[in-house]
Parts: structure tokens; sequence; C-alpha cells
């Protein structure tokens, strides 16, 4: 079925689009295009990390039904639109932008500090994740308008605020009350406050 289960993941089937709906993107939006490929991964990566470390069954489920489905999500419009895929191995830590790297080993290293802090850092992830997209999404409008580019960007970001939704719950059973870490606390609060989506 589609849309999310309480866990966070992403049950959503895959966007399909035809060769015709692939037209020329712009370089900004290429080089976001390679940004994001890295930054799901890094999430998927941090994610599985935290688990192995934690044990918390919201990192495994978030990495591995709806991250992993997020990189294979870009990785088509990478192939639909030929450019070269930035990830050059799949092993976790590995990444081609070193910018991506250093906030890999970063949010790592505060992750596996506790598990509340574990908990933060996905926060934090996701926050960061909604920061980016929203911003891509207004670069490709303003761009060459690239409808399987702004599809795409649309249904990561649905489940993005899933997956915040779901650390802050997390978060906050804890009895800790999550304050926002990079987007306006009002933001995070309507989006931690609002019913899980379905990301179809």
């Amino acid at each position: 079925s589609d849309g999310v289960s309480v866990g966070g993941e992403d049950l959503s089937t895959p966007l399909v689009f035809e060769t015709d709906d692939f037209q020329s993107l712009t370089l900004a939006e290429m080089d976001t295009l390679l940004f994001v490929r890295e930054e799901e991964k890094l999430a998927r990566d941090v994610y599985l990390s935290l688990y192995d470390k934690w044990q918390k069954k919201t990192f495994q489920n978030i990495a591995t039904k709806s991250e992993q489905k997020h990189m294979d999500a870009v990785k088509v419009l990478l192939d639909g639109y030929g450019l070269n895929d930035p990830i050059i191995s799949d092993d976790i830590g590995a990444f081609n932008d070193p910018d991506i790297l250093a906030l890999y080993q970063q949010l790592l290293a505060r992750g596996e500090s506790s598990p509340e802090e574990g908990l933060q850092v996905g926060a934090y992830i996701e926050e960061f994740d909604l920061d980016d997209l929203n911003n891509a999404v207004l670069e490709a409008l303003n761009g060459s308008n690239p409808l399987p580019v702004i599809e795409t960007y649309s249904r990561l970001l649905c489940g993005s605020r899933n997956h915040l939704r779901a650390f802050v719950k997390q978060i906050e059973m804890d009895g800790i009350t999550y304050q926002a870490q990079l987007l306006s606390q009002n933001e995070v609060d309507l989006i931690a406050d609002s019913a899980q989506e379905q990301c179809d």
C-alpha cells in the first residue's frame, strides 16, 4: 500500500517517468541533484550506524525502508539526465563530496555519544534535508522547471516530514520538548504536530 507506517518507513510506489520528461537541466540543478543523492546516502549511513550502536528500530526502519528508496529515486533522475553517479562506493561512510563526508563524521560522533543524542541527530538530518529540498524545489521551479526533479523532491520532502515526526515523537517520549535545530521552531512544530502523510 502507499504511504507511510508509524515507524517512518516509506511504503510508496516508485515514481515512473517517460524519456521525454527528462529535458535539460541548468548547471545549478545538476549540482543540486548530485548533492541530494549523497545527502540521502548520508542519512541512510548515519541511521544504519546509529541502529548498530543503539538498537533503536526507528533508525533501522527509516534507513532500510525509506532512505534507500530516496537514494534509488534520485538515481533514477541521474540516469534519466545522463549524469554520473557521485556515489562510487555503497559502503557506509564512503562519500565523494568532502563537505558531506565531514558532516557525516561530525553527526556520527555526536549520535554515538548517547541514545538521546542519536535521536537528536536523526531530527537534525531531517531538518537539514527539508531545508535543502525546499531550496532545491524553488531552484527547479525558477530554473528549467523539470517535472521529474520537482516530483521526486516533493516525494522526498514528504518522507522527510514523516521522518522528522518519527524522531520528534521518540524524543518527546523521553519527556524532552524538542527544540528546532535548523528550521524555525514554528515550522518544526507545524510538522511534528500534524499527522503522518501518505507520500504517494
